[in-house]
């Protein structure tokens, strides 16, 4: 962990909400907080987490790294 006013620590979670801002949220206009809810929530399972490649996992979606993953360590 870096110290305080460091931006190191959240540069990946910083990273998701720019893309899901720039993508969904500013391009939509939603009657209730449920709503947005739910659509924040399919936009992160549906698209992000299985289709969006990234740099930081080796340019492969989440879902496909974890499932590498598991697979890596059954064998090992």
């Amino acid at each position: 962990m870096s110290r305080t006013g460091n931006c190191f620590d959240n540069a990946v979670a910083e990273s998701i909400e720019g893309n899901l801002k720039r993508e969904r949220i500013h391009w939509r206009h939603y009657h209730t907080r449920h709503a947005a809810q739910q659509d924040v929530l399919q936009y992160i399972s549906m698209l992000y987490n299985s289709h969006r490649l990234h740099s930081y996992l080796g340019y492969k979606s989440p879902n496909q790294y974890e499932t590498e993953t598991e697979i890596l360590r059954k064998i090992a």
